[in-house]
């Protein structure tokens, strides 16, 4: 059975900082490509980041680039999102997601979910 964990979301401060990790089971990370997701209460949701399985390809939603680095540590099964300079519209659920690769955002495996909000 897949689990998608996310982990590290809160309370912080605009121009504050945090680190969400999502810790996968049930499938080898290094053989697929990993997403970071996140949705607003009455908005869509938008893909964030994308990283390949190799980890040598990242893409970014252009209002997260410079701001936000998405990593991964096969050895590990965890994927991560680094958070820097984060704006109140930041403040959303944030999804981990899996999928084959990462062109066409089409995910298979979904965590739950963790709540980040930014205060102004």
């Amino acid at each position: 059975q897949v689990q998608l964990v996310e982990s590290g979301g809160g309370l912080v401060q605009a121009g504050g900082s945090l680190r969400l990790s999502c810790t996968v089971s049930g499938l080898t990370l290094d053989v697929i490509s990993m997403g970071w997701f996140r949705q607003a209460p009455g908005n869509e949701r938008e893909g964030v980041s994308c990283i390949t399985r190799s980890g040598d390809n990242t893409y970014y939603a252009d209002s997260v680039k410079g701001r936000f680095t998405i990593s991964r540590d096969n050895a590990k099964n965890t994927l991560y999102l680094q958070m820097n300079g984060l704006k109140p519209e930041d403040s959303a659920m944030y999804y981990c997601a899996a999928a084959p690769i990462c062109y066409g955002w089409t995910f298979t495996y979904w965590g739950q979910g963790t709540q980040v909000t930014v205060s102004s």
